[in-house]
C-alpha cells in the first residue's frame, strides 16, 4: 500500500495524537501557550502540503481503491485545514480563558477535520460513513464543551439525539444499496443494473436524507438554531463551514460519480429543496436578536444557494460550487470571529452586545461588516462573484426560475446583515472596549484580505475550481 496518497490524514492522525500527549504531559501553563502555536503552523504546513498531491493523470487510491486522492478530494482537504487554521487562530484566546479542556479542543478539532478528509476521499459506502461518524461524534463533544453552561449541554444532547438518528437513517439507506447492489464500492454501485429497483430508490433516498441533514437544509434543519446558539462561537464557525462542506464534498461525488443516470427528477427535487432553503432561512433569519442563531437561519439559506451548483450539474455549476465554498468559509470564519470576542468579553453575542461595537473595536465592526456584505453577495466583496458564478451556471442549464429566488433572497438577507451593521456603527451599546488579541486581529485581517482580494480579482481561485472541476467533467 502507498502510504504516501494518505500522507495529509497520516499529519493530521499524528497532530491530534500529540496533542492528547501534551495535555497529560505538559505543564498547564507551558501548554496553554504551545497548543495553539503548534496547531496553527501544523496546520498551515499541512495545507501547504496539500499542493503537491494536485496532479493531471490519474488520481492515486489507496487500501485497494476504497480511498481515492483526487484533485477533487485535495482541494477539499485543503479547505478543511486552511478553515481549521484559522479557527484555532481566533479561538486561542477564548480557549485559553474560558475553557478548562484546552488539549481536548483542539485534539477533537483535529480528529473533525481527519473525519471531514476521510468523508472527501471515500470512495465506497462504508469508508464514507466512518468518515462521517468521525467528524458528527468530534462535534458531539465539541459542542458540549462548555460544561457548566446549561445552553452548551443542551445544544450538545440535541445535537447528539438528531445526528445520531440522521446517521442511522443514512447508513440505513447503505444497507438498502447493498441490498440492490450487491456492493458498498461506489465503482460497483454505479454499475449495477439493480440500484433503480425500488429497493435501491429507497436506499438512495435515505443516504441523501441524511446528507441534508448535515448541511441543514429545510426541512432538515431544526438542530441547527439551537446548535449554532448554544455551542462555543469556533465550535459553531466550524460546524458551520466545516461540517457543511464536507457534506457538499459526499454530495457532489454521489450526485456526480455514483448516481449520475438521475436524471430530472432528483435534480428538479433538489431545486425545490435549494429554493425552499433560501426562502425559509433568508426569512427566519430577520427575526433573530441572538446574531449567533441568526447566522445559524443566514447559513441555512447559503446551503440553498450552493445547491444552485448542484442543481446546473455541470462543470460549470461545481467550479461555482467550490468557489463559493471557499469564500463562504473566508467570510464565516470573519464574522464568528468577532462574535468570539464579543462573546468571551460580553457574554452573549446578541444585539444588545454587539450594539456600539464600531466605537469600542472599529476594526472588528469593519470586519463583520465585510463579512455580512460578502454573505449578501454586494460587490466588491467575494461574495458577489460566487453568487454570479452560482446564478449564471444555472441559468445556462434552463434553471432561470431558481437564478430569480436567489437573486431576490439574496436582497432580503441585506436586510437583516444591515440590522447589525446599524447596531454596530449607529446604536448605544456597552462602553468598555473588546480587546483583540494579537492572534485574532491576525485571523480577521486575513479573512477580509481574502474575502476583498478574490472579489476584485477571483481568477486564482477560479481556476483552481476550474482544474478541481475537470475530474469529473
Amino acid at each position: 500500500m502507498d502510504f504516501s496518497a494518505i500522507g495529509m490524514e497520516l499529519g493530521l492522525l499524528a497532530l491530534a495524537l500529540l496533542f492528547l500527549a501534551m495535555g497529560v504531559l505538559l505543564p498547564k501553563k507551558e501548554s496553554r501557550t504551545s497548543l495553539a502555536a503548534i496547531s496553527v503552523v501544523a496546520l498551515l504546513a499541512l495545507f501547504a502540503y496539500g499542493f503537491s498531491f494536485y496532479r493531471g493523470g490519474e488520481a492515486a487510491s489507496f487500501y485497494a481503491g476504497l480511498y481515492v486522492v483526487d484533485n477533487y478530494a485535495v482541494f477539499f482537504k485543503q479547505l478543511f485545514i486552511l478553515s481549521a487554521a484559522l479557527v484555532v487562530l481566533f479561538s486561542s484566546d477564548y480557549v485559553e480563558r474560558l475553557l478548562r479542556s484546552r488539549a481536548e479542543f483542539y485534539a477533537i478539532l483535529v480528529f473533525a477535520v481527519l473525519g471531514m478528509c476521510v468523508m472527501a476521499s471515500a470512495n465506497d459506502f462504508l469508508t464514507l460513513y466512518i468518515g462521517l461518524e468521525l467528524m458528527t461524534i468530534s462535534f458531539y463533544v465539541f459542542v458540549g464543551l462548555r460544561q457548566r453552561d446549561a445552553l452548551s449541554s443542551e445544544a450538545a444532547i440535541k445535537y447528539l439525539v438528531l445526528g445520531a438518528a440522521a446517521s442511522a437513517i443514512l447508513f440505513f439507506g447503505v444497507s438498502f444499496i447493498y441490498g440492490a447492489a450487491g456492493s458498498l464500492r461506489f465503482a460497483a454501485v454505479v454499475s449495477s443494473p439493480q440500484l433503480f429497483t425500488p429497493l435501491g430508490i429507497v436506499g438512495m433516498a435515505l443516504v441523501f436524507a441524511g446528507i441534508f441533514f448535515k448541511l441543514s437544509m429545510i426541512p432538515f434543519h431544526m438542530w441547527a438554531p439551537d446548535v449554532y446558539e448554544g455551542a462555543p462561537a469556533p465550535v459553531a464557525a466550524l460546524l458551520a463551514m466545516g461540517s457543511k462542506a464536507a457534506a457538499f464534498a459526499v454530495l457532489l461525488r454521489l450526485v456526480l460519480a455514483v448516481f449520475p443516470p438521475l436524471g430530472g427528477m432528483w435534480l428538479s427535487l433538489l431545486a425545490i429543496l435549494a429554493a425552499v432553503s433560501m426562502v425559509g432561512g433568508n426569512v427566519m433569519a430577520i427575526v433573530q436578536d441572538d446574531v449567533k442563531r441568526m447566522l445559524a437561519y443566514s447559513s441555512i439559506a447559503q446551503v440553498g444557494y450552493m445547491l444552485v451548483g448542484v442543481v446546473a450539474a455541470d462543470a460549470a455549476g461545481m467550479k461555482a460550487l467550490l468557489f463559493y465554498l471557499a469564500l463562504y468559509a473566508f467570510a464565516n470564519i470573519g464574522a464568528f470571529a468577532v462574535l468570539t470576542a464579543v462573546e468571551a468579553q460580553r457574554g452573549k453575542p446578541d444585539m444588545a452586545n454587539v450594539t456600539g461595537l464600531a466605537r469600542t473595536a472599529p476594526v472588528l465592526a469593519a470586519v463583520m461588516t465585510i463579512s455580512l456584505l460578502s454573505m449578501a453577495g454586494i460587490p466588491p466583496t467575494a461574495g458577489f462573484a460566487g453568487k454570479l458564478y452560482l446564478f449564471t451556471a444555472v441559468v445556462d442549464q434552463g434553471g432561470l426560475w431558481l437564478a430569480f429566488v436567489g437573486f431576490i433572497m439574496s436582497m432580503i438577507s441585506v436586510y437583516y446583515y444591515l440590522l447589525v451593521v446599524k447596531a454596530m456603527y449607529l446604536g448605544e451599546g456597552p462602553k468598555e472596549p473588546v480587546k483583540i488579541s494579537g492572534a485574532l486581529r491576525a485571523c480577521v485581517l486575513v479573512s477580509v484580505a481574502l474575502t476583498l482580494a478574490l472579489g476584485v480579482y477571483p481568477e486564482p481561485l477560479a481556476n483552481l475550481t476550474n482544474f478541481v472541476a475537470a475530474t469529473f467533467f
